[in-house]
């Protein structure tokens, strides 16, 4: 399956999915049949490496509100925190400081700039509603992950 990206403003408003048939002129067909600017994006892409050991494609699978960055040809995640910089070989945002890796929870805690140890909660359940979800250890939550339309 082929996944389009619609635009608005340097913003992905939502993401499509196509028959591979139609993967060459996708951007040129949805345009022609619901408006606006389309832009290819590859499922298997995060952190400009291919999950399944295939080429990389636009750095990052592009989600709604993630930005279309023309001049690097990648998607970027929205921002979490205003003193994270954007790795443009990644084109994802990374802390000024590096999480610790010694298997503890850590939290960002961008008044002060730094880390903050957090007890390691018991996860709580994954919501059980047919959507798929991964532990988001920044929120200490489950966070769903976007799936195109």
């Amino acid at each position: 399956m082929a996944h389009f990206a619609e635009i608005e403003d340097g913003i992905v408003v939502r993401v499509v999915v196509m028959d591979n048939e139609d993967e060459a002129n996708g951007a040129e067909l949805l345009a022609t049949l619901k408006g606006g600017t389309w832009v290819q994006t590859s499922y298997n892409t995060y952190g400009g490496k291919h999950r399944l050991g295939g080429t990389p494609f636009r750095k990052n699978y592009a989600g709604r509100g993630y930005i279309w960055r023309e001049d690097l040809d990648a998607f970027v995640p929205p921002r979490r925190f205003d003193s994270w910089n954007l790795d443009t070989e990644t084109c994802l945002w990374e802390p000024p400081i590096a999480r610790p890796d010694d298997g503890n929870a850590y939290v960002w805690d961008e008044d002060n700039l730094e880390w903050m140890e957090v007890e390691k909660p018991p996860r709580p359940q994954m919501p059980d509603d047919g959507k798929d979800y991964v532990w988001d250890w920044d929120i200490l939550d489950w966070a769903e992950v976007e799936k195109p339309d």
